[in-house]
């Protein structure tokens, strides 16, 4: 990824966060001023408190240093922020991990597919808490399980149902 379209990423990123509620800033050159890597972004509300690494890529994995990783964790823990890489794939949204959920290569680095971003990335919405995944396991797992929401989800899940027909069923 260029420079510039790294920056004009986490300019974005800042920008959907304070949208979002959140008091913003943007480290820019991350590490440049200081001998000790900072993060893109350090993000909080009143509830929530994140230094976030934020990576884009145009379809590719996105790859992480091992070091640069250590170094955001170093500092989240030191500062009282939650460590978070954040990626954005292109006509993606933003996807959020903590460093311990990445694929970790035979090298020491980290790695994020696309695939694995929009299965198991926490989503832009519920890294704010404007919403809260739940899984099907979850859901049948729940002592007021209702078969008919589980049925309708399921379908929708396998793709024999369109998501707007789900909510009609639903409502």
């Amino acid at each position: 990824m260029s420079n510039a379209k790294g920056d004009r990423r986490e300019r974005e990123l800042v920008n959907k966060l304070d949208e979002a509620g959140f008091a913003v800033m943007r480290a820019p050159a991350s590490g440049s001023a200081t001998d000790r890597d900072l993060p893109d972004v350090l993000a909080g509300n009143s509830e929530q408190f994140y230094a976030v690494e934020a990576k884009s890529s145009a379809g590719d994995p996105i790859y992480l240093d091992g070091a640069e990783v250590a170094a955001l964790v170093y500092f989240s823990q030191n500062f009282g922020a939650r460590p978070r890489i954040g990626v954005r794939f292109d006509r993606e949204d933003w996807y959020f991990f903590h460093p311990e959920e990445l694929y970790t290569t035979d090298g020491g680095n980290y790695r994020v597919k696309r695939e694995r971003a929009l299965a198991d990335g926490t989503d832009f919405a519920e890294f704010t808490g404007h919403s809260e995944k739940v899984t099907l396991d979850e859901l049948a797992d729940d002592d007021d399980d209702d078969s008919e929401l589980r049925d309708v989800l399921q379908a929708v899940d396998r793709g024999d149902l369109p998501v707007e027909d789900a909510v009609e069923m639903l409502s």
